[in-house]
C-alpha cells in the first residue's frame, strides 16, 4: 500500500478569538484522519492509499513560525503540505493563490519580532522583503480548480484569494514555498480560515465541522494530484 505524508499547520489560538480554526482543525483532522476512506469509488487513486496527517501549532511571530514549521518538515519528511491561518473578515474558506516577497505592517510588536529590534524602538511602519535575492512572489502548488469544485458541491463556501496580507501569514506562506520549490516532489500551499461561527450567517464565519470537512477536500484533491496529476486540476489565475 502507497503511503502519503501530510503536515497540516495552525497557529496558537489568537488574542480576543475564541477558538482561532487554524488550531483546532488542524487538531482534528490529525486524531481523526480523512473519514470515509471505505467509501471511495473504485477508480478512485486514494482508494488504496494510507494517509497520515500530522498537525503542528506556531506561534503568530515572524521569528518562530517558519522555523518550527521547517522543523516538523525535516522531521516528518510530508509529501504534502497544507498551512492554514485566521481571516477574521472572511466569509468562508480562502485558497490563497500566492505568497509575495514583503513584509509590510506598522504594528511595533511585528517589527520587533521581524527585526529583533528594542522594544523602545521608534514606532516606524515596517517595509521590506522577506528573502533580499528571493522572487518577488511564489505560486500554491494546489490543485485550485478541483478543490473549488468540491467545495461547491458540497455547498462550502469559499473563495478565491490574491494574498494572504503582508503579516505572519503571508511570510509563513512565502517560506514554506521557497522550501518546497527546493524539494523533488512536494505539493504545498495556504488556506485562510474564517471565525467558528455555528450559527447560519450570510457574510461572516462558518460552523467548525464544515471547516474540518473543508481542510479534509483540501487533503484529498491534493493527495489525487499529486498521484494523478492533471492540467485541468490546475486554476491558472
Amino acid at each position: 500500500m502507497e503511503h502519503l505524508n501530510v503536515v497540516i499547520s495552525g497557529f496558537d489560538p489568537y488574542e480576543g478569538v475564541e477558538h482561532n480554526p487554524s488550531h483546532v482543525v488542524p487538531q482534528a483532522l490529525a486524531a481523526d484522519g480523512l473519514g470515509g476512506e471505505a467509501g471511495f469509488e473504485s477508480d478512485d487513486p486514494l482508494r488504496d492509499v494510507d494517509i497520515s496527517i500530522n498537525a503542528v501549532d506556531l506561534l503568530v511571530s515572524y521569528k518562530e513560525a517558519w522555523p518550527q514549521l521547517k522543523e516538523t518538515l525535516e522531521a516528518t519528511h510530508p509529501d504534502i503540505v497544507i498551512a492554514t491561518g485566521l481571516k477574521t473578515a472572511a466569509r468562508g474558506i480562502l485558497l490563497e493563490r500566492c505568497a509575495n516577497n514583503i513584509i509590510d505592517t506598522a504594528k511595533p510588536e511585528a517589527k520587533d519580532e521581524a527585526l529583533g529590534m528594542r522594544a523602545d524602538a521608534p514606532e516606524e511602519p515596517l517595509l521590506q522583503p522577506i528573502a533580499s535575492n528571493g522572487p518577488a512572489a511564489f505560486w500554491t502548488r494546489l490543485p485550485l480548480r478541483s478543490i473549488l469544485n468540491d467545495f461547491a458541491s458540497e455547498g462550502i463556501a469559499s473563495a478565491l484569494s490574491s494574498d494572504a496580507g503582508t503579516f505572519v501569514c503571508n511570510s509563513l506562506f512565502y517560506n514554506l514555498m521557497k522550501w518546497t520549490a527546493s524539494q523533488h516532489k512536494v505539493l504545498s500551499g495556504f488556506v485562510s480560515l474564517p471565525v467558528i461561527n455555528e450559527e447560519p450567517h450570510s457574510q461572516h464565519g462558518l460552523p467548525l465541522n464544515q471547516q474540518i470537512e473543508a481542510c479534509r477536500v483540501v487533503v484529498r484533491q491534493t493527495a489525487r494530484y499529486f498521484l494523478e496529476p492533471t492540467s485541468s486540476s490546475i486554476l491558472i489565475a
